[in-house]
């Protein structure tokens, strides 16, 4: 029955100050903007497969920390630290260190993946992460790139 997630919504402090923020990401559209209600809802990646909406103070003027995370190739996250850069966005890694090159990235073997952090406006935590092309290895603990792959190497 369940196929995905459409959909998320984040409240924000100030719908223009966020409108700025995500409408400069790559792979963010803007769909629609209702004035009246202070939001925007965004297209992320194609269209119609996934939606963004942020909301002013709703539901409440509390805006509490959120994280989700957006899909990427692996491919495109070796670029990603240095085009957030460009944008003015710091890139980290899981462990919260700032990412200057894909070594420093932090690999999940019980998925596996890999992936950089960002912070919105609000503070919410943002994710892009790339599944990788190998065997998920639950038993493994969290390690860089760099050591994920020599470990794919050895086996």
């Amino acid at each position: 029955m369940i196929q995905g997630i459409f959909e998320t919504h984040i409240n924000v402090s100030d719908v223009e100050v966020s409108a700025r923020f995500y409408e400069r990401l790559p792979g963010v559209t803007l769909l629609h903007q209702d004035t009246q209600r202070k939001s925007r809802f965004y297209w992320i990646g194609e269209p119609g497969t996934s939606m963004l909406g942020i909301r002013e103070n709703y539901p409440s003027p509390l805006v509490q920390r959120q994280h989700f995370a957006f899909m990427t190739g692996v491919e495109q996250l070796y670029t990603a630290a240095a085009q957030l850069a460009e944008l003015g966005i710091t890139a980290q890694n899981f462990h919260g260190d700032s990412v200057e090159q894909a070594g420093e990235l932090i690999v999940f073997p019980f998925m596996p993946a890999v992936s950089i952090y960002f912070t919105d406006p609000d503070g919410h935590s943002l994710e892009l992460i790339a599944m990788l092309p190998h065997t998920a290895q639950p038993e493994q603990p969290l390690m860089t790139w760099d050591a994920w792959e020599a470990l794919q190497q050895q086996g």
